[in-house]
């Protein structure tokens, strides 16, 4: 059996070096002549991260990213709503990685060299595909075709395959909250390994770091300035303006609002040299991810709001899923028990971020109590934050077994 997958990012890598890791061949098809380190910062969870470590990646992962031990969520006057500890220290044995997504990619990009050789194919883009009984041919924008007995769209949130697969599928869709994200080398906070989430219904700040800086005091520092433009109902940006550069004269009202104890968020964007700007957008969980010998994983089969660092965790869970089901189960039985166990633990994710998953916990204070508040407790009660912060990572599979108490 061989395995064909499009996309080289994260979840189409780790499914490479799953299948590998099984003795079972596939070829990774990456349309980009040349794997750069695109993006800013993410957060893998402590489940994804036991899938890679099983992979012997975390000597790798902590050599280029930051465990993080602690997550805050805070009022945009820099008030603590609520704390929880994470990764290892909340208990689990794998920790939270924060890490440039560029920085992912290119450690699963050189371990897959490293272990599939020449089963990497850049400049691979695919155009599309044929099946019939015996397997797929996969077709390429240069004229090539390759075959195999499967294809895995890997393919991300503008996937050829998804498109194929469902042609009526509604389309992306923009809950109209921009982003604008950057990342710089910066003096660290709060013992440079916390993560914050502050602000209100109107506007967010979220700030970790995701790497060594320049000298034991300083780090690589993500920030991500979201802010509610539209209600929803209009169209997403056209893909063009997509990760545009930002424009710091637009961003900087916003920046102005949030007065944070431990870090000069205006000095902090203002010494940024360059960030980009995201629409942040989604699209409808579908019916089914599978047909024939086509199934879809990662971005191209559950895109979701960036809320819960779920995005690239839940890719990894996927490849890893995929892998062990095919290594166990001839090819259409495992794609059929694949899209019956991921699919709906996906959708339930969607769902929930589209609700503002665990930042909820910032929405209800920030609605109860927009100009801050003298204590915490008159706002909302323990139990109320509990319930959406643990809610969540339950729901969401990264829940320890002892419930670390947040405070």
């Amino acid at each position: 059996m061989t395995v064909l997958i499009a996309g080289g990012g994260i979840g189409g890598l780790t499914l490479a070096l799953s299948l590998q890791d099984r003795g079972i061949p596939c070829l990774v098809l990456e349309a980009a002549a040349e794997v750069r380190p695109l993006g800013v910062g993410i957060n893998t969870l402590p489940h994804a991260i036991r899938e890679l470590a099983a992979l012997g990646l975390l000597p790798a992962l902590d050599a280029c990213a930051i465990r993080t031990r602690e997550l805050r969520y805070l009022n945009r006057f820099g008030q603590s709503i609520w704390t929880e500890p994470r990764g290892l220290h909340a208990g689990h044995d794998m920790p939270q990685f924060s890490i440039h997504r560029g920085h992912l990619q290119a450690l699963l990009w050189q371990a897959a060299r490293v272990r599939l050789g020449d089963a990497l194919m850049p400049a691979a883009r695919l155009a599309g595909f044929t099946q019939d009984e015996g397997g797929v041919t996969a077709h390429l924008a240069d004229g090539r075709a390759l075959r195999g007995d499967l294809l895995v769209g890997a393919d991300g949130i503008h996937s050829t395959i998804r498109r194929a697969l469902h042609p009526d599928d509604g389309g992306l869709r923009w809950n109209g909250i921009q982003m604008w994200r950057g990342a710089l080398d910066w003096p660290a906070y709060e013992g440079g390994d916390t993560m914050a989430i502050a602000g209100d219904m109107a506007e967010k700040l979220v700030l970790y770091p995701i790497a060594a800086g320049s000298s034991p005091e300083h780090r690589l520092t993500n920030w991500v300035v979201c802010v509610r433009q539209g209600d929803g109902s209009a169209p997403p940006p056209r893909r063009e303006d997509w990760s545009r550069p930002g424009v710091l004269e637009e961003l900087l009202p916003h920046v102005r609002r949030f007065r944070l104890p431990f870090l000069d968020v205006e000095a902090l964007v203002r010494a940024t040299p360059e960030f980009f700007e995201y629409p942040m957008c989604d699209r409808d969980p579908l019916p089914w991810w599978t047909q024939g010998r086509v199934t879809l994983l990662g971005d191209a089969a559950h895109p979701m709001y960036p809320v819960g660092s779920n995005g690239a965790s839940q890719a990894i869970l996927d490849a890893r899923a995929l892998a062990a089901l095919l290594a166990e189960q001839p090819a259409p039985v495992a794609l059929a028990a694949y899209d019956a166990a991921r699919r709906p633990a996906t959708a339930a994710i969607v769902a929930a971020n589209r609700k503002g998953g665990p930042e909820r916990v910032v929405d209800l204070v920030s609605e109860r109590a927009p100009d801050g508040f003298a204590r915490l407790e008159d706002v909302a009660t323990r139990e109320e934050l509990a319930a959406i912060a643990g809610g969540y990572a339950a729901m969401a599979g990264f829940a320890v077994s002892r419930a670390a108490a947040g405070s």
